[in-house]
């Protein structure tokens, strides 16, 4: 079968873009998959780590503070999403290829190889994210149980506990991604980097809305602890841009001369 031509810059008609979409979904669903069989098997060490944040506050309270399965298919559905959530974090690298491998077909040549540059960083970035959101769990867990009065119980519903923790992680992994766009962005000379400054006031006032809803404490240390590598990271993105902005402008006055 003959392939559809290309244009001159190498770009995909639209057609061909539909076929390119079908084949990455597919190839993320089963990277998915996957993942997921090696998060069933390491259902009880991993449910083990996410509940540790609880027994810890327990032990420190001297309170019983435990998970509440109050369903009949609350064990199996909570099997089914631990095992995917594990999945998303270790088939990362191969979505976020994926992802941009989707995009590279429509780019010309010369912004192919940020496609590259992108991925080498989105991985460690999105798990850097992850990480941070692990590492601030405990203690959104510790102030939450803080309120609970001395000699009283707090049976924690699995499915909101559960839930709450592999969204946190999830969604700052996700967040830890955005840098890295605003940089891929500014190379293919989608957005200056005057743009990205322009915009640091909303840029900043979105990381902390951000990090009060995936820790809803009163803890203002856990919320900044988010909200903090955020800005910084807008910041050092935004500079990056400023950096290319000038090397491209030194390179087409050069080429004037």
């Amino acid at each position: 079968m003959s392939r559809t031509p290309r244009d001159p810059e190498g770009r995909m008609p639209l057609r061909e873009h539909l076929v390119e979409i079908r084949k990455r979904v597919v190839r993320i669903a089963i990277g998915l998959l996957l993942g997921a069989i090696l998060g069933w098997i390491l259902y009880d060490p991993l449910l083990e780590a996410l509940v540790d944040p609880l027994q810890a506050a327990s032990e420190e309270r001297g309170a019983l503070i435990g998970l509440n399965f109050d369903g009949v298919a609350t064990a199996i559905d909570i099997h089914f999403k631990v095992a995917l959530f594990l999945s998303v974090i270790v088939s990362s690298p191969w979505w976020l290829y994926q992802v941009f491998a989707f995009v590279n077909p429509g780019l010309t040549r010369d912004e192919r190889k940020y496609v590259y540059g992108f991925l080498a960083a989105a991985v460690p970035m999105f798990l850097s994210g992850a990480a941070l959101a692990w590492y601030v769990l405990p203690y959104v867990v510790e102030v939450l149980n803080s309120f609970v009065p001395e000699g009283s119980s707090n049976l924690v519903g699995a499915q909101m506990y559960l839930s709450f923790v592999m969204r946190l992680i999830l969604a700052c992994g996700i967040a830890f991604l955005v840098p890295v766009f605003m940089v891929v962005l500014n190379l293919m000379g989608v957005v200056s980097a005057r743009t990205w400054l322009a915009g640091w006031r909303w840029a900043v006032l979105i990381s902390f809305v951000f990090a009060a809803m995936v820790t809803p404490t009163l803890d203002v240390m856990s919320m900044f602890g988010l909200a903090a590598p955020l800005c910084v990271l807008y910041f050092v993105a935004t500079a990056l841009c400023f950096w290319h902005d000038r090397r491209a402008a030194r390179r087409r006055v050069a080429a004037t001369e």
